[in-house]
């Protein structure tokens, strides 16, 4: 890589430009192909042995916006966006690897004796270990929903995440199972009027240690 500002291209303008968006067009909505199409981008997402224990639950009707706005301390922006996607994090388990790991075999690019290494490797990891189990959730859903701001950034949409919600009440409220952590929300829509431009962040001097 040359010194200086590399080639312009679509991810890096998508980096330098998304915002958390504050405002929404309430007036806006998206279509059922439009929310699957961002949830499919999602899920390209790495994940690790790509065991995908992720779920998006798509907030759209008037009434599951009520309900989630309540949950998040009646922020606006649940109910102006036109979608919130509650992205659960699974916690991990080896039993359900061979059927995550099946299409990569029937492809041919991943040799069988492979993938049932990968089982045994993340039975080790995870089986009896609930503090990695819930760390690795978190890590999985955290980057799904990253991949689905992006997504929305692709599609000329803004998006907002947003952690300010009350676990227990989504959880309850939304049908989630003991094994699936509510992690992030991430409202979607159109852009309303003021929202402010990417904020400034430190300079990579202050960040960055090279060893």
């Amino acid at each position: 890589m040359s010194k200086g500002k590399p080639l312009k291209n679509p991810i890096i303008t998508a980096l330098e430009t998304r915002i958390s968006a504050n405002h929404f067009d309430a007036g806006k909505v998206m279509s059922d192909d439009q929310v699957e199409e961002l949830i499919r981008l999602a899920t390209c997402a790495p994940s690790a042995y790509n065991l995908q224990n992720w779920r998006f639950i798509a907030v759209r009707s008037p009434d599951a916006k009520a309900r989630l706005q309540a949950a998040s301390y009646g922020q606006a922006k649940v109910s102006e966006a036109a979608v919130t996607v509650i992205v659960c994090g699974q916690l991990p388990t080896h039993m359900d690897l061979e059927e995550r790991l099946r299409p990569s075999v029937e492809a041919g690019f991943m040799p069988h004796e492979m993938a049932a290494a990968w089982t045994r490797a993340a039975e080790r990891d995870f089986r009896g270990n609930p503090q990695r189990q819930r760390d690795e959730a978190i890590r999985t859903a955290t980057l799904g929903a990253a991949f689905l701001m992006f997504a929305a950034e692709a599609y000329g949409l803004v998006s907002c995440p947003m952690v300010g919600f009350d676990p227990s009440t989504v959880m309850s409220e939304f049908g989630l199972a003991a094994n699936e952590i509510p992690v992030v929300l991430v409202a979607v829509g159109s852009s309303g009027d003021g929202n402010w431009p990417q904020k400034p962040r430190l300079p990579v001097s202050q960040i960055l240690e090279t060893v």
